[in-house]
């Protein structure tokens, strides 16, 4: 499947911003990452199949929420209160798995978006 991400830009701290990744077909699992200059891919938050489950890095608890619409093949990371340390670029992913969890390591998905930049500005 292919991914298409946008909504990346440039924003004050304080202020959100939603992301979102469409699908050219119908996906399992996913998961937003982003990578810092200079530093790994990381984690960010995932999705089950179904949207009934969801988790997020520590460092974004609370104050970012994914969701997906299946009918739209789409899948949502909306930030608010964002932070300078949230500059990155942010990818979204996606697995094959049908399952009810959640996948926090990159080699647990299969196809990767191109990436939207997003800078917050202090």
């Amino acid at each position: 499947v292919q991914l298409q991400a946008c909504g990346g830009g440039l924003v004050q701290a304080g202020a959100y911003r939603r992301l979102s990744c469409v699908a050219s077909g119908r996906t399992a699992t996913m998961g937003w990452f982003r990578q810092a200059p200079g530093k790994e891919r990381e984690f960010v938050s995932g999705i089950s199949w179904s949207g009934t489950l969801t988790d997020y890095a520590d460092s974004v608890k609370g104050r970012f929420a994914i969701s997906r619409d299946n009918a739209k093949n789409t899948v949502y990371l909306q930030m608010n209160s964002l932070k300078p340390e949230d500059t990155a670029v942010y990818y979204c992913a996606a697995g094959r798995r049908y399952a009810t969890a959640v996948y926090y390591g990159t080699e647990a998905y299969d196809d990767w978006g191109q990436g939207t930049q997003v800078t917050v500005s202090s």
